[in-house]
């Protein structure tokens, strides 16, 4: 355990369970559970994922929630369901279809993912999502707040969901510390949201302690008036709620310099698989080259160019500056037009009309160039 999650235990102002009559603990976990669900139902958001059973549905809307904002979500939610309503739909599809619906989302592994799990689903499980956590688990790039979410929304199954929004909301209740990353403070809210879990409504109360962390319960300025917790809240008590729970140390964003090649032949540009050291590789891109300087990566960029035309290549100036983040990565892009000559691997390279590219599974760093070279003399 965390020495200061240790210490705010101690704390003399805090009232933990532990120091209540059993009995008592339990009322005040019931009343406190009681009046979340209360709010969640007169007030709760209404989102298109919310007003379905189906599980898979669900399925594809937790995914897409990964790392991505509600209001991004909803239009690439119908648009993706539109195009695959189905578990068999979805396996069916190329992966090349499914990455182009997912475009402009980013974090592309999920969308690979889907389409892997669909298959095993369609293989193993009669196109059917299992209640089961453990076979739900084995499915690719299902994880375990993924399954807990899945299963207990769409199957009522009893299983407390943490994530980052939940974990704020616990530690501003019980005053912790420490961060959701610290193995410790994750097992002790765990531990926690096991107690506070509705056995009838476990869902709903997911659903609900999600929305309260999304909506009251914000990272800085929480809404404590608005929140149906507080009378429980020890943060509050103290005056001190902002200050649960520590934030996650960042990883500094690292520089990258990357230098881009737009090579056209009439109306169409050339476009590459994949960007460089591992990024983007079932996506579309434009021919790019990282370097320590923006010196090493054009000349990086030429000696790639050479590689894949059978003729010579020539670059002109940077016609476009721009930047970029993929992660911890910053890009800072210098774009180039190009001229070549000769015939290229037309497995590793593609001739696109330029305002055709939203057809294709294009990356969103793609879309950026492109939309800075449209219509430019190059």
């Amino acid at each position: 355990m965390p020495t200061s999650l240790g210490k705010l235990r101690r704390h003399p102002r805090v009232t933990t369970q532990a120091d209540l009559p059993k009995s008592t603990a339990s009322d005040e976990i019931a009343a406190l559970r009681g009046e979340l669900l209360a709010w969640f139902r007169r007030g709760a958001r209404r989102l298109p994922w919310r007003e379905t059973r189906d599980p898979y549905a669900i399925w594809v809307s937790e995914v897409m929630l990964q790392q991505t904002q509600i209001a991004t979500v909803i239009p690439y939610y119908h648009r993706f369901l539109q195009a695959f309503p189905t578990i068999a739909a979805l396996a069916g599809a190329p992966l090349e279809r499914v990455l182009t619906v997912w475009s402009g989302m980013g974090y592309y592994r999920r969308a690979r993912n889907l389409h892997l799990a669909a298959q095993a689903l369609v293989r193993d499980f009669d196109g059917r999502i299992p209640r089961d956590y453990q076979r739900v688990r084995s499915l690719p790039g299902v994880g375990d707040y993924t399954a807990r979410a899945l299963l207990s929304i769409a199957y009522n199954l009893p299983l407390a969901v943490l994530d980052g929004n939940v974990a704020r909301v616990v530690a501003r209740l019980k005053a912790w510390k420490g961060n959701v990353h610290q193995p410790q403070f994750r097992t002790d809210v765990q531990m926690e949201l096991e107690r506070m879990l509705s056995r009838r409504q476990p869902g709903t109360f997911n659903q609900a302690m999600m929305e309260l962390g999304q909506t009251v319960c914000l990272p800085r300025s929480p809404r404590c008036p608005a929140c149906p917790a507080r009378k429980w809240c020890q943060g509050l008590r103290m005056g001190r709620a902002e200050a649960y729970p520590l934030p996650r140390p960042r990883r500094g964003a690292e520089v990258h310099p990357l230098a881009a090649a737009v090579i056209r032949r009439g109306s169409k540009v050339a476009m590459v698989r994949g960007l460089e050291e591992g990024l983007l590789n079932d996506l579309w891109n434009f021919p790019a080259a990282f370097g320590s300087s923006h010196a090493q990566a054009l000349r990086r960029l030429r000696e790639k160019l050479g590689a894949l035309f059978s003729g010579p290549v020539s670059l002109g100036q940077a016609v476009a500056e721009l930047k970029h983040g993929i992660t911890y990565r910053s890009i800072r892009v210098r774009v180039f037009s190009a001229h070549v000559s000769g015939k290229a691997d037309r497995n590793s390279m593609r001739w696109v009309p330029l305002d055709r590219l939203a057809d294709l599974a294009v990356s969103e760093l793609a879309r950026k160039i492109a939309s800075k070279v449209q219509g430019a003399e190059l």
